[in-house]
């Protein structure tokens, strides 16, 4: 009983001492750490001063890029990532010089190790994503794709309506909206139709095989050249027969207009249609059209069997 009582006030005799230390070695590494801060105030205050000096030049740093590169780069979304990352890199900078300040050379070699790393593995986790972006940045600093354009690209047809960081918006004839991620933009042709003022039209038709064909040349051109006020002569109408069809010999008609777009086009394909198709009635001239005739040869013999079942 004696021995156990003894135990026990030993193992709380240690207890005590153990928390003794605890405490103490507590406190010493608070007061270790608050001198440290009295010792490093003066770089503390240098390195807040080079923060905050880095953050205002970061905005100055970030309009100043977007202005200089407003002239160059239409689209609002890519000049504003040009210009955060341009005070990004700024403010990486005033955190390295800060880090030194306070003599924490190892913490920012931890750091570039790390971010090292780190960008590895997200650029493989983001490559897409990231490939597009690079895409659209590059785009936005092509002359010959501008928003506005008619162009034809992966099988699609219309108007640039924006160039964004991750896609390509067109605007088709029939108002339908066409988005495409910008990696498949540069990878594949793109035909842009708005880098020249001027389109080539080109008509198709066919005409009866009565027809006298050098009259039939001589009516359509004059009729583009007296309906189309950009077409000077007639011979900057272009007129080509081009085969013998199974109802018409089928010829090609083409000139050039003022066009810049897929509506634009469609117009005055249309008027030249209804042009030609007018000065051909006024001139008698068939346009035919595939005419199937059935001959019932046996209508005799039909009725010779008719005749004999009666």
């Amino acid at each position: 009983m004696i021995q156990q009582q003894t135990t026990q006030k030993v193992q709380e005799t240690t207890k005590q001492i153990e928390d003794v230390n605890s405490t103490e070695l507590i406190w010493d590494q608070l007061t270790s750490w608050y001198e440290a801060i009295l010792r490093n105030l003066p770089n503390l205050a240098v390195a807040v001063v080079v923060l905050l000096i880095a953050y205002i030049i970061s905005k100055f740093v970030n309009r100043g890029v977007q202005r200089l590169l407003k002239s160059k780069v239409e689209q609002q979304s890519v000049l504003r990532l040009i210009g955060r990352t341009a005070a990004i890199i700024v403010v990486i900078g005033g955190m390295f010089i800060a880090l030194n300040v306070l003599d924490l050379n190892e913490t920012v070699q931890a750091i570039i190790a790390g971010a090292g790393v780190s960008g590895l593995v997200i650029g493989l986790a983001l490559q897409g994503t990231l490939s597009n972006t690079m895409s659209g940045i590059h785009l936005s600093f092509r002359k010959n794709v501008r928003i506005g354009d008619w162009v034809q690209t992966n099988g699609y047809e219309g108007e640039i309506v924006a160039i964004d960081l991750n896609k390509f918006i067109l605007r088709e004839a029939d108002n339908n909206t066409v988005i495409i991620p910008n990696k498949m933009i540069l990878e594949n042709p793109l035909k842009n139709f708005g880098l020249t003022d001027t389109m080539r039209v080109i008509i198709h038709c066919g005409v009866g095989y009565e027809s006298d064909l050098p009259t039939v040349e001589k009516i359509a051109k004059q009729a583009i050249l007296d309906n189309f006020d950009q077409v000077n002569s007639i011979d900057e109408v272009e007129f080509f027969y081009r085969e013998f069809a199974d109802s018409s010999i089928n010829f090609m008609l083409r000139f050039y207009y003022d066009i810049t777009n897929g509506k634009k086009k469609l117009e005055v394909t249309s008027k030249a249609i209804m042009v030609i198709k007018k000065a051909f009635d006024e001139n008698d001239i068939n346009i035919p059209f595939p005419i199937r005739t059935l001959e019932f040869n046996n209508q005799l013999n039909l009725q010779q069997s008719s005749n004999k079942e009666a």
